[in-house]
């Protein structure tokens, strides 16, 4: 009874970080079984903890390659923990208690509502079977197209499972692969490019996002909400600012696309810039990138997906809240207002403090992978963290090589990235208290 009081006690925050927990845990020891590896000795204790971690948190860093040590019961497995992290703990668990008809309380509703990161749990088990009914459209839809794509070279059967997997991989995005070099060789394959930047693209909006421009769509008179237009809107600013730039830094690079015709190197460069902000799918070997190609792999990375979707990061809507909110100072406007909707303080404060919360997370975990580790180049470790942080997955090949310590510095950033700095920073920053003293007002000089 008193362990039931105890959980109950547990605030959304806390309740939420122990569901991925120990659904991580499960995944673990199921990677440890001797059928899920190839060799039949199951993988060992870390190795299968990094590895479930990455595919629980959609990132896609793996020490091993999984098309050749995981058998296919190992990678079904990390199918299913790539589902769960995708859809998210408290989504699948409610989908399955509605499936068998069991009535979900007005707890779990919570749990829910922080999970999806939406606004209020009015109309929420609606909302859930829309999430579901999307999910297996579009999770088809993509897997069709892929599977046409590998009959070319695969029997149906095998074809059939490379499409779903990659299909699932891509929209929850994952970006793990069943092909060793990820998908470069299909980096001039026009089918495989926008399917999957199709499936990372709605994955990466977020279901509030699909759902508004679902009703946006369904009735005329309906207007998309303020979070879907700054999502859309800062989406579409970095994927094509992303997708010029590359260009730009790679287009001579013969390590890259610089041995592609221009048509196919826009189609690179878009593809690149697509799965950099989220999945972590990779056309171009990462390990031959330019140094400017590098940073700004990092700098779309740290800003990662929209909210309530299947990516990491500090979120769309973040950044495009603090500039806007920059663009107020410099115009000395009183207010931040966006698309004529005045931005209330405390939303400017939450953008703010998960900004700094997130770059003095990854300033430190850096700096402890550099004091230990002396092997590696200072811009690839920054790189690696970088794409845990924001769960893309993206490497420049060093994961495998890293240390023990190492490994687990980027466990943690992984399983942060998925849940964000700010739950983490609410799971253990204590409630919200009102001030009884109001202190007075002095100016201090900054700038």
């Amino acid at each position: 009874m008193k362990k039931v009081n105890f959980f109950k006690r547990l605030s959304l925050s806390r309740k939420l970080i122990l569901g991925f927990m120990v659904t991580i845990i499960v995944g673990t020891f199921l990677l440890m079984l001797p059928i899920s590896t190839t060799s039949g000795e199951g993988l060992d204790f870390l190795t299968a903890l990094f590895t479930i971690t990455s595919a629980v948190c959609v990132t896609g860093l793996s020490v091993i390659d999984i098309s050749k040590v995981l058998s296919i019961p190992g990678q079904l497995f990390l199918l299913i923990f790539i589902q769960l992290g995708g859809l998210g703990i408290m989504t699948f668990s409610s989908f399955i208690f509605l499936l068998i008809k069991k009535k979900i309380t007005y707890e779990e509703k919570e749990l829910l509502k922080e999970e999806r990161n939406i606004e209020n749990i009015g109309g929420i088990l609606k909302f859930l079977r829309k999430i579901i009914i999307t999910v297996i459209i579009i999770e088809g839809v993509g897997a069709f197209f892929l599977t046409i794509k590998f009959l070319e070279e695969m029997p149906l059967k095998e074809a059939i499972y490379f499409g779903i997997f990659h299909s699932i991989s891509a929209f929850c995005n994952a970006g793990f692969s069943l092909f060793t070099t990820g998908l470069e060789k299909y980096s001039d394959s026009i089918i495989i490019n926008l399917t999957i930047a199709y499936l990372i693209i709605i994955g990466g909006l977020g279901f509030g996002v699909i759902d508004s421009l679902i009703k946006c769509i369904r009735y005329k008179n309906k207007k998309l909400h303020l979070t879907a237009k700054v999502a859309i809107l800062v989406s579409c600013f970095l994927t094509f600012l992303g997708m010029i730039l590359f260009y730009v830094f790679e287009r001579n690079n013969l390590g890259t696309i610089g041995n592609l015709d221009l048509g196919h190197q826009i189609i690179a460069s878009f593809f690149q810039s697509v799965t950099t902000r989220t999945a972590g799918f990779n056309t171009v070997p990462m390990g031959n990138l330019q140094s400017s190609s590098i940073f700004l792999f990092c700098i779309l990375m740290f800003i990662g997906a929209s909210p309530g979707s299947t990516g990491g990061g500090i979120k769309t809507t973040t950044i495009g809240v603090l500039i806007f909110y920059v663009y107020s100072i410099i115009k000395k406007r009183e207010h931040t207002v966006i698309f004529n909707r005045r931005i209330d303080w405390e939303v400017m404060n939450r953008a703010i403090a998960i900004l700094i919360i997130s770059l003095m997370y990854v300033i430190i975990i850096i700096i402890m992978i550099m004091l230990t580790i002396e092997n590696f180049k200072p811009e690839d470790i920054i790189f690696e963290v970088v794409s845990a942080f924001g769960t893309v997955g993206l490497s420049v090949g060093i994961t495998p090589n890293l240390g023990v310590i190492s490994k687990i510095l980027i466990i943690c950033t992984m399983f942060l990235g998925r849940l964000g700095p700010m739950t983490f920073a609410l799971a253990f920053g204590g409630t919200k208290k009102i001030e009884k003293i109001i202190y007075p007002k002095e100016n201090i000089i900054v700038g």
